[in-house]
């Protein structure tokens, strides 16, 4: 009976499935691969089937060299599981892109080599003419303003970052983590901004334009004008807001920032620009229907 070949490389989720089949397709044993590489039996065995989760970077050394893994690869595999998700999904899209880009570059070898009815014109030159070259370097362009692009463009994993108070300034904490990292992800369609991020409403301050359970998206890469809908962080206690954002100066030329809830019930608020430490715009709202 044939052997079934073992998975690849890529497909596999852990550290024992990646030398697992590379060892069997090498032909080694269990036995074997540990005399290779100076351990015991029973813990490279341990090792492949994920019972010991945590090798020594010297053992992952040798079986580097021991299976023909490039340097540093299984050290890499690694840090690369220990890291955050978003951080591998970033990866993993980023990875996506380059292969989209690859094809295209062979597509285009292709195209501009490819024989013609009319000597005078290339495949590259038709590719051009009908569009197909458009459309395709417009795939690996989520930024252009064609329709196209806006078709393939994959939907942002955008941070909700915490509860942003729509009545009062309350209490904010961005939980300690780095930027673009948190427990909890929005899709977002519609957002290009790497740095946007997401804050569920609280209060009835925004009402009737924003309901208190609404998810808005923020995006620190748009530009604030006078009467814009934004997150606030005030000084100097750290709180935060969400309020239509109008920008004034008292009579003696002091620049003012009004943060005017949209519900009449509640007043506004008028703080030196100063108070106010960041701005970020609203640029969507995403709501359940019930």
């Amino acid at each position: 009976m044939k052997s079934q070949a073992p998975p690849a490389v890529e497909a596999l989720a852990t550290l024992g499935e990646m030398l697992r089949a590379r060892r069997q397709r090498l032909g080694f044993t269990v036995e074997k691969l540990a005399q290779m590489v100076e351990c015991s039996k029973g813990y490279l065995s341990a090792v492949e089937t994920g019972k010991h989760k945590s090798p020594s970077d010297d053992l992952l050394t040798r079986l580097e060299g021991a299976l023909g893994f490039m340097p540093s690869e299984l050290r890499a595999f690694m840090r690369l599981k220990d890291t955050h998700p978003s951080v591998r999904r970033e990866l993993s899209h980023l990875r996506a892109r380059h292969k989209d880009a690859q094809r295209l570059a062979n597509l285009l070898a292709e195209l501009s080599g490819s024989p013609a009815p009319d000597a005078s014109v290339t495949g590259l030159d038709r590719a051009h003419a009908t569009g197909e070259l458009r459309r395709l370097i417009e795939r690996l362009s989520p930024d252009s303003d064609s329709g196209d692009a806006e078709l393939v463009q994959l939907p942002r994993e955008v941070p909700l970052i915490n509860s942003v108070a729509a009545g009062y300034p309350a209490d904010f904490t961005d939980l300690g983590y780095p930027a673009r990292a948190a427990d909890e992800y929005v899709r977002c369609p519609d957002i290009a901004d790497p740095d946007a991020f997401a804050a569920r409403v609280v209060g009835d301050s925004m009402v009737p334009a924003y309901q208190q359970g609404d998810v808005v998206v923020f995006s620190p890469a748009k530009p604030i004008r006078s009467g814009a809908d934004c997150f606030a962080r005030l000084e100097p206690d750290h709180q935060s807001t969400f309020k239509r954002v109008f920008f004034e100066q008292s009579e003696a030329g002091e620049e003012l920032i009004r943060l005017q809830p949209l519900n009449p019930a509640y007043p506004p608020s008028l703080l030196p620009r100063e108070r106010v430490a960041g701005l970020y715009a609203a640029v969507t709202v995403m709501r359940k229907i019930d």
